[in-house]
């Protein structure tokens, strides 16, 4: 078992996405696409099975529960000729998740979303349009439930 302590000095010192922060926190089985694309702020908690792919910015003070996926890009599917599996990717738009956000269990952010200060993303909520600061969403798709 690797201690908390090692995974945030591999994740600070070798992928260099992280300030040598001893408050963090990266639980077992966070899997990284693109790690050079990367950035995370400072007392950030990222709980175990989480999937961070491309380019994504997360703030300072950001807890991401267990099974939250975060993407910057998906796959084409428009040309029917083409099986979707060999069509590629679309072009990566940059994710974005500002300071002191919650990100609940399962959910999953698309490519391109911004985050806002503040806000707290539902468990299993599919997040497809940006969050305002201090807003509260949850749902599939997901909607604004209130303001904090």
């Amino acid at each position: 078992m690797v201690s908390n302590r090692i995974r945030v000095w591999y994740i600070s010192k070798i992928l260099k996405i992280a300030q040598n922060d001893k408050n963090s926190k990266f639980e077992n089985g966070i899997y990284i696409s693109n790690a050079r694309t990367l950035k995370i702020g400072a007392y950030v908690r990222i709980n175990e099975n989480v999937f961070l792919q491309g380019k994504i910015t997360i703030g300072s003070y950001v807890m991401i529960a267990p099974n939250v996926a975060i993407y910057s890009s998906t796959h084409i599917y428009n040309d029917k000729t083409i099986p979707m599996v060999l069509s590629g990717s679309t072009v990566p738009k940059e994710v974005t998740i500002h300071d002191d956000v919650w990100v609940g269990r399962g959910a999953i952010i698309m490519p391109g979303i911004t985050v806002g200060r503040g806000a707290i993303i539902g468990a299993n909520a599919v997040v497809t349009k940006d969050v305002e600061e201090y807003t509260i969403v949850g749902g599939v798709p997901a909607k604004i439930l209130k303001k904090r």
